[in-house]
């Protein structure tokens, strides 16, 4: 279907694996011109992007590989002025650098150099990245689409997809850090949406619960998370990488074009079972 096609430039963040691979991989599937995979560890993410183009169904198609801190400006700066040099412009941004804190503890026992390290990462990386997409997203001319019944509509110009987490809706004992920045996450995502609509900007959030990464696989080592997940998860498992990823292409695409400022929360029917 045409209204899902991502015919575009994007960049995604933390994507040598986990989410991001997953997101990554999806765009390239969904007719990318170029995907750049953006990851402080660079030698994975090299890998990553020569691995996408088998999956690529845009014949053009083009992988990069660039190391990236989100947590340094000037890191930040360097990537997107690249990808401006090299495709001229940028059409999706997915920002799914993420990092969970090293231990649970309650608030008076809390870390607090591991709190500053995940909201730097979490939150005010996705910021970084944000204010560079939109210097290169708001000057350039907003893409179109024909529509079924022939006639032309005009998209954005660009698209910025945060990934989340269902915990932006909640909250679970010990993991202060890790609400805090995924709080803010969605409240980034939401506030510009508001500051950019006016320049066709969207801006979503995926908010999934569990998902089957390496950062799943430290959660269970800490707490019985997998026998939680199999009492309340409808589907009794975590959600694969390229499920979240093919949700994140829904959010780029044309299909979502009246959709801007959201959470979508992907949790196999969670709240049903667990209020959030």
């Amino acid at each position: 279907m045409a209204s899902f096609r991502t015919e575009g430039v994007a960049i995604v963040t933390g994507s040598a694996g986990g989410i991001g691979l997953g997101a990554a991989n999806a765009l390239a599937e969904a007719g990318a011109r170029a995907i750049i995979f953006a990851d402080i560890d660079f030698s994975r993410a090299r890998d990553s992007a020569e691995a996408s183009k088998v999956l690529a169904s845009n014949s053009e198609y083009e992988a990069r590989a660039y190391a990236l801190d989100v947590t340094k400006p000037k890191s930040v700066n360097e990537v997107f002025n690249k990808v401006l040099e090299e495709f001229g412009r940028l059409d999706y941004l997915v920002n799914s650098a993420g990092v969970d804190q090293v231990a649970y503890a309650p608030i008076p026992d809390n870390d607090m150099s591991d709190y500053d390290r995940v909201l730097a990462i979490n939150a005010t990386g996705i910021l970084h990245c944000t204010r560079s997409a939109i210097a290169i997203m708001e000057k350039q001319e907003p893409r179109s689409i024909t529509t079924r019944a022939g006639n032309t509509r005009e998209l954005s110009r660009g698209v910025i997809v945060n990934v989340t987490s269902a915990l932006s809706f909640a909250a679970v004992p010990g993991k202060v850090a890790y609400i805090a920045s995924k709080h803010a996450a969605l409240g980034i995502t939401k506030a510009t949406a508001q500051d950019m609509s006016k320049k066709k900007i969207r801006v979503n959030a995926i908010c999934p619960s569990w998902v089957r990464t390496p950062m799943w696989a430290a959660e269970i080592e800490k707490w019985p998370a997998e026998e939680f997940m199999e009492a309340t998860v409808p589907l009794g498992r975590p959600a694969e990488p390229e499920e979240v990823g093919e949700s994140i292409v829904y959010l780029c695409s044309p299909a979502s074009s009246y959709v801007n400022g959201i959470g979508l929360i992907l949790d196999s029917g969670l709240t049903l079972t667990v209020h959030l």
